[in-house]
C-alpha cells in the first residue's frame, strides 16, 4: 500500500532507525567507562598550547577531530594538524572500546546523531572544542613552495583550539582576506596541493551532495549541495596527513591503508565513450581525473558524465599488514597510498592507524592491542561501512518517497543521468531527487517529461515512466 503524508507530520527517521536495527544508547557500563576514562586522563608532556589552532567543520559540530594550523616556512609551509588523541581515553578491552568495535563508525540521520563513543568523550573531553587544553597527536608537515612534502614528524602533544570555524563562516572570511592567521594560508595551500593531486592522476568526483536538510519547521526536503571551495581545500590537508600516514606505514612494515584499485582500461574508455556522447572534451593524453577537473557541474550532461566517473572507484578496502607490505597500496581516488588517521571521534580505524604511526615515527614496537586487532580490522570497518552506506541510502529514499507519495500522477522535467535500454536514473531539481524512470530509448543528458508512477514510503521506492 502506498503511505499518504499526514499534515504537517515529519518523517518517521526514528522508525527507520528501529527497522535498520541502529544501535541505541550507550549502556550503563560504558557511560561509567567514559566517565572513568575523563577522569583519569592524562596530557602529553609536550605542550603544543601556544600553536593557535583552529577548527573548521560543518556548523553546529560538536565531534572536533581535527584542529589546523598554516604558517609561512621560507619560501613554503609548516602545517600542523592536531588531531583528538582517543587513545589517551579508551582503554583496550574495556567497555567503551568494546561498543566502539561494535559500532565501527558515527551513524547520521537527519534528526541526530548515533556516535561511535559517548557523547562525554567525542563531544566533550576529546574533542579539540575551543579554549580547551587537550590530549592530541600532533602532525607538523613542511612542505616546499609547489606544496610538496619535504619532511614531516608525528608526536603526542597537549594543544589549545582557539576558535571553532564552519565551512560558510570561513568561506565569507577568505573571500574578505580576514580570515584568522592559523588559516590564512588554507586557500594557498590547498590549491597548490589540488595542482599535485592531479599530477599524481588524482581522481575528484566532487559531485553535489543529495542531502535532507530542515524545510524551516519540523518538517525535511531534500536539496543538493555544492561543496564550498574551502571545503575542498580544508580537505586536502587531511589527505595531506593521510598520505604521510600511508608512508611512515609503509616504511615500518606495519599498517592498514585505505585503498582503491586503479580503474581498468576498460572502465576508462567506457567512461571516454560516455565523454563522446555527452559532447566532453577529452584532450589526447588527459587523465580521468584532469578531465573531471574541467567539467561543469551546473551542467545536467556534465553531472551525467561525473555520475558515469563513479565506476572508476569501485573496489574501496581496507588493506592490513603486518610484516611484508602489501601488494596492493593505491588509492586511486587520492593519488597514492593512503591511510585513515584524521577521525578517530568518527572512525574506528584512526584510533589504530595513530598508533601505529606513533611507533613507527618514535621507533618503538606497535602496542600489542593494535597487533592483535589488526588482522580484523578491515572486516570490522568493510561492516561498519556498509551499514552507513545502507542507512543514507535509506534515508534518502525514504525522504524521495515521503516528498513524493501525494504527487503521484504528476509530470515533471527530469534530466537522465544513467541508461539502459528499457530504464534510466533521472534527477528531479525540485525537490532534489533521483529515482528510476521506465521507458524506451533514453538518452543519457536528455531532460524530459516523466510522470510520477509510484511513490511508496515503506518500500522506500520511487518511479517514473516517460511521456
Amino acid at each position: 500500500m502506498v503511505a499518504h503524508k499526514v499534515a504537517g507530520a515529519p518523517v518517521d527517521y526514528v522508525a527507520l532507525r528501529d527497522e535498520l536495527a541502529v544501535p541505541g544508547d550507550f549502556a550503563y557500563p560504558v557511560l561509567a567507562d567514559a566517565e572513568r576514562a575523563v577522569a583519569d586522563v592524562r596530557l602529553p608532556d609536550e605542550d603544543a598550547s601556544d600553536i593557535a589552532f583552529v577548527t573548521v567543520d560543518p556548523a553546529g559540530s560538536r565531534d572536533l577531530d581535527q584542529a589546523v594550523h598554516i604558517a609561512a616556512d621560507g619560501d613554503g609551509y609548516l602545517v600542523s594538524y592536531a588531531i583528538a588523541d582517543v587513545a589517551a581515553f579508551v582503554r583496550p578491552g574495556l567497555p567503551v572500546d568494546d561498543e566502539a568495535q561494535r559500532r565501527g563508525e558515527t551513524l547520521y540521520f537527519p534528526d541526530k546523531r548515533v556516535p561511535l563513543h559517548p557523547p562525554s568523550l567525542s563531544e566533550g573531553a576529546a574533542s579539540l572544542l575551543p579554549g580547551e587544553l587537550r590530549p592530541a597527536v600532533l602532525w607538523q608537515m613542511r612542505l616546499g613552495p609547489d606544496g610538496e612534502v619535504t619532511r614531516f614528524d608525528v608526536r603526542r602533544a597537549r594543544v589549545r583550539s582557539r576558535a571553532q570555524l564552519d565551512y560558510a563562516t570561513l568561506q565569507t572570511q577568505l573571500n574578505a582576506g580576514s580570515a584568522p592567521p592559523a588559516v590564512a594560508l588554507l586557500e594557498e595551500v590547498g590549491t597548490r596541493r589540488m595542482a599535485l593531486a592531479l599530477r599524481r592522476n588524482a581522481i575528484n568526483l566532487d559531485l553535489p551532495e543529495q542531502e535532507v536538510v530542515a524545510d524551516g519547521g519540523h518538517r525535511w526536503t531534500l536539496a543538493l549541495r555544492k561543496p564550498l571551495p574551502v571545503e575542498s581545500w580544508n580537505a586536502e590537508i587531511s589527505l595531506l596527513t593521510g598520505m604521510c600516514a600511508a608512508q611512515l606505514m609503509l616504511r615500518a612494515g606495519t599498517g592498514i591503508l585505505r585503498t582503491v584499485p586503479e580503474p581498468s582500461a576498460d572502465a576508462v574508455a567506457t567512461l571516454r565513450r560516455a565523454a563522446s556522447a555527452l559532447g566532453i572534451d577529452w584532450p589526447h593524453g588527459a587523465s580521468p581525473g584532469a578531465v573531471l577537473a574541467h567539467v561543469d557541474r551546473g551542467d545536467a550532461r556534465h553531472v551525467a558524465f561525473i555520475e558515469h566517473a563513479a565506476s572508476l572507484l569501485r573496489g574501496a578496502a581496507y588493506t592490513a599488514f603486518d610484516g611484508e607490505p602489501p601488494a596492493e597500496r593505491m588509492h586511486a581516488g587520492v593519488g597514492g597510498a593512503y591511510a585513515h588517521v584524521t577521525a578517530p571521534l568518527r572512525r574506528l580505524v584512526d584510533r589504530f592507524g595513530s598508533e601505529i604511526c606513533l611507533a613507527a615515527q618514535s621507533g618503538t614496537p606497535v602496542p600489542q592491542w593494535v597487533r592483535d586487532r589488526l588482522p580484523q580490522l578491515p572486516q570490522t570497518m568493510a561492516d561498519a561501512d556498509r551499514r552507513a552506506h545502507e542507512i543514507d541510502r535509506a534515508v534518502i529514499d525514504t525522504t524521495e518517497a515521503w516528498l513524493l507519495c501525494d504527487r503521484v500522477g504528476e509530470t515533471f522535467s527530469v534530466t537522465v543521468v544513467d541508461a539502459d535500454p528499457h530504464a534510466a536514473t533521472v534527477v528531479v531539481d525540485e525537490p532534489a531527487i533521483r529515482a528510476r524512470c521506465t521507458g524506451d530509448r533514453l538518452q543519457v543528458g536528455q531532460v524530459i517529461r516523466a510522470t510520477l508512477a509510484e511513490a511508496d514510503v515503506a518500500k522506500r521506492h520511487v518511479r517514473f515512466e516517460a511521456q
